[in-house]
């Protein structure tokens, strides 16, 4: 229905291309944004070819291991091993596992520090420090880390035993790290302390970061230690199931996957 005053020359739909654009400059247009897209494609998919060759050849000469990234001996990949509840407690396990690693590497440079101050025990601090770092470093990731990492891939009593034993042993070392006595490797509290009141600046800095790096981690493990032990009881582990699981499967189900 027309009304009088409504205007018969209006259109009620906007047009859908502009009449005074080229037709060509438009096509060419749409072209080079298609020949984009195209070369776009073809370096995503060069990546990904490059990628999987990497892999390959990693496999090739390693297997499936992949960690130490430096020289693969074992597979570690939270993601694939670990059930996906509990992948946020086993993440955070390692990350604190990297804070001791870290921790031990500073403690070191602080025992440097000491010894370059003048401490009479410096040099004990310093071969011991450097003991850790060699010794520590490997066992911690051996003995209580990667039990437990096994015993959530593979829900066996023994390794949570394993982890319980190990994993104490070093809450104890840890408390032993924080306290800091003279002459034993540790730039811990009376450590830092001295270097404060002596004062020997850099020691003091540096056995600061060291004793935090203690505290942290060593909480960080105590608190996930309780959290650990409930999941083992409410999962009903004993020590009879850890002795069937190892006469069954032997040692060398450490190693495997399964």
């Amino acid at each position: 229905m027309n009304y009088p005053n409504e205007n018969p020359f209006a259109s009620t739909h906007s047009l859908d291309t502009n009449p005074f654009e080229d037709p060509v400059d438009a096509q060419s247009s749409n072209q080079a944004a298609r020949l984009e897209e195209i070369r776009q494609r073809e370096l995503d998919l060069e990546r990904r070819e490059q990628e999987l060759s990497q892999k390959q050849e990693h496999i090739r000469r390693h297997g499936r291991n992949n960690w130490p990234p430096f020289f693969p001996l074992i597979f570690h990949s939270i993601q694939e091993e670990i059930p996906q509840a509990s992948q946020p407690l086993i993440t955070r396990l390692y990350q604190l596992w990297l804070v001791l690693a870290a921790t031990l590497v500073v403690n070191m440079v602080a025992c440097i520090c000491i010894l370059a101050s003048g401490s009479s025990n410096g040099g004990s601090d310093l071969g011991s420090s450097i003991g850790y770092v060699i010794f520590i470093t490997p066992l911690s990731f051996l003995l209580w880390y990667r039990p437990i990492y096994n015993g959530y891939m593979k829900e066996q009593a023994l390794y949570y035993y394993l982890y319980f034993f190990f994993g104490g042993f070093h809450l104890l070392f840890s408390v032993y790290m924080i306290i800091g006595i003279p002459s034993t490797g540790s730039a811990g509290l009376i450590q830092t302390i001295q270097a404060f009141t002596k004062p020997s600046l850099p020691s003091a800095i540096v056995g600061t970061v060291a004793t935090v790096g203690w505290v942290v981690q060593g909480l960080g493990l105590a608190y996930y230690y309780r959290q650990i032990w409930a999941h083992h009881k409410a999962a009903g582990h004993s020590v009879e199931k850890a002795k069937a699981e190892l006469a069954t499967h032997g040692a060398k189900a450490y190693f495997t996957r399964g």
